[in-house]
């Protein structure tokens, strides 16, 4: 636990000081059905100097959920910490993890008994902290051709009836590349057509489909009810379509979470991937305050 001078320190440090002591603990509104996630990799920079801590500040904000990334199989650690351990300091910050972003692509090209083993150990640190989805979150650039795309999808099946025997479940998160068209074809296609909808569930990156998708994230929806049981919910600069906080962006996500089915969404993350006005922490706030104040009501 930490006293309120190394507190006081970590929120200097992070950027956030001139905000974090008027901020009140933030409840969500008895009528939202979701609980107000956060993908962690956006407050990373914090998160590699204090993670408890980090998490503390996010929880005080209002963001009841999260999703993780970078969790070392060998040791069984997240952020440094032994699972269970991290699962201990879970409960006492009132916060979970629902989902997790693990390293799959770095195994691609490995022998599938490498990568088997490597979702054992995923498939046990996401039980030791109580995490429903194992998520495979990037391809690296080297793999992003049609043939590629063919083998990702017949890992992703493999990978998917092993998670889901274990008695969790299996997404794919997507970027942009995936909508890059490849003389009449495009990875997502491939990937939504040979992926087993039990075995294979999609996690949305609204603001990549925003970015580069011939179609909205409503028809994509639409189009594939009982996939997307996970959104990513960023903002997109006005003028160069980077990241940016939520509300100073050009997505119009009054309209679009107003209107789009939510029928299969389990749980939502809202991230910013970098360009920061000032610093991570200070864009979980301001995101946290403008989502709370417009856009919760439709979730």
């Amino acid at each position: 636990m930490f006293n309120s001078t190394t507190r006081r320190t970590f929120l200097k440090q992070t950027g956030v000081l001139s905000v974090s002591s008027m901020l009140p603990l933030s409840v969500l509104p008895l009528d939202s059905r979701f609980k107000m996630g956060l993908q962690l990799f956006t407050i990373r920079d914090a998160m590699a100097k204090d993670p408890i801590e980090s998490i503390k500040y996010a929880r005080s904000l209002g963001y009841e959920d999260g999703e993780i990334y970078g969790y070392d199989g060998d040791n069984d650690r997240y952020y440094g910490i032994k699972s269970k351990e991290f699962k201990k300091n879970l409960i006492d910050l009132d916060f979970t993890i629902s989902s997790g972003h693990y390293d799959f692509s770095s195994r691609f090209n490995e022998p599938m008994e490498n990568l088997e083993r490597y979702v054992d150990q995923c498939i046990e640190g996401s039980h030791n902290i109580d995490s429903k989805y194992i998520t495979w979150p990037w391809l690296a650039p080297e793999f992003r051709d049609i043939e590629n795309f063919k083998i990702l999808t017949d890992k992703l099946n493999k990978i998917g009836g092993q998670v889901t025997n274990a008695g969790l479940e299996f997404a794919y998160h997507n970027h942009d590349f995936e909508f890059t068209d490849h003389n009449g074809e495009k990875g997502y296609d491939i990937i939504l057509a040979g992926t087993d909808p039990s075995l294979v569930k999609l996690q949305m990156d609204m603001y990549w489909v925003e970015h580069s998708s011939s179609k909205s994230p409503s028809e994509l929806i639409t189009e594939n009810p009982g996939r997307f049981v996970m959104w990513h919910i960023k903002d997109m600069d006005k003028v160069t379509r980077d990241y940016s906080e939520m509300g100073n962006g050009s997505i119009d996500y009054k309209t679009l979470l107003s209107t789009i089915d939510k029928e299969d969404l389990q749980y939502y993350y809202i991230e910013q991937g970098g360009n920061f006005a000032e610093s991570s922490m200070k864009s979980i706030t301001d995101s946290a305050e403008y989502f709370k104040k417009n856009l919760q009501r439709y979730l």
